[in-house]
């Protein structure tokens, strides 16, 4: 079994590639983030035609994620419950649902915009919101991932340059804490590092020719529990699908299990 999480940057810009890459990879799971569109204007069909099942939690051009499955969608649950808001609002960050043998989140935590901003308030609050919602799934004996984009490279060693991001967030002590305390809910990095090369990222900026000299970070995260951990065979990203016109800003992340 294939199971992958991307954030898109907006669906309907990225739609040719994304269902090229899925008829290509075989994969049988996606987790999509940065949707950036309605529920209304979701590629359904275009999905449909290739065989896959879609879970949806948008509602604009900001934000939104789904979930894109050939192997059933059962126990669909849209957002986060016990979210917070944001401006008196809870934005589509989060869908969860049962595909075939696994439970899987595809989650778009918060960026937090800067230090002393509401935004990241709200994104340590928002991770905690997760932990809790996800805590019973990841106890069971059934294979669990949390899967997407969630703005905090775990390490030094997931930024290109620790200098750059000083007084930044994604690096904060504070961030790091939060996706620490996520893990000790009973989940792991299921990605191993080095992979095939030293500097694994998933992220590179658009801006200042950042993806040709690798000038990235790795914030897109598999995140699994005992059982989904043991079932890994493979993980890797996918940086082919970052190069060339059209590309998103990110990466696929791809992890085959047995399962």
């Amino acid at each position: 079994m294939r199971i992958a999480t991307w954030n898109v940057n907006s669906i309907t810009a990225r739609l040719p590639r994304l269902l090229a890459w899925l008829e290509n990879t075989g994969t049988d799971v996606l987790c999509v983030q940065e949707t950036k569109c309605s529920d209304e204007q979701f590629p359904y069909d275009q999905l449909r035609e290739l065989g896959y099942e879609a879970a949806v939690n948008a509602t604009g051009r900001w934000n939104g994620v789904a979930l894109l499955s050939k192997v059933g969608l059962e126990d669909v649950t849209p957002g986060l419950a016990g979210g917070p808001d944001y401006e008196g609002v809870q934005e589509p960050r989060a869908v969860s649902a049962t595909c075939g043998p696994v439970r899987v989140w595809s989650v778009y935590v918060p960026n937090g915009r800067e230090i002393d901003h509401a935004h990241f308030a709200y994104k340590l609050q928002w991770f905690e919101a997760l932990k809790a919602a996800v805590a019973e799934d990841a106890a069971g004996s059934r294979p669990f991932a949390v899967l997407g984009d969630f703005n905090v490279a775990p390490t030094d060693d997931d930024v290109w340059d620790t200098s750059v991001f000083e007084g930044m967030t994604h690096v904060t002590p504070a961030e790091r804490a939060a996706l620490a305390a996520l893990r000790e809910a009973g989940l792991s990095d299921v990605v191993p590092r080095p992979l095939k090369y030293d500097k694994p990222f998933t992220y590179w900026d658009y801006r200042q020719l950042c993806f040709p000299k690798n000038k990235g970070m790795r914030i897109d995260l598999v995140y699994g529990n005992e059982p989904f951990s043991k079932a890994v065979s493979d993980a890797y990203v996918d940086r082919e699908e970052r190069k060339g016109k059209g590309a998103s800003d990110h990466a696929p992340v791809v992890v085959d299990l047995d399962v």
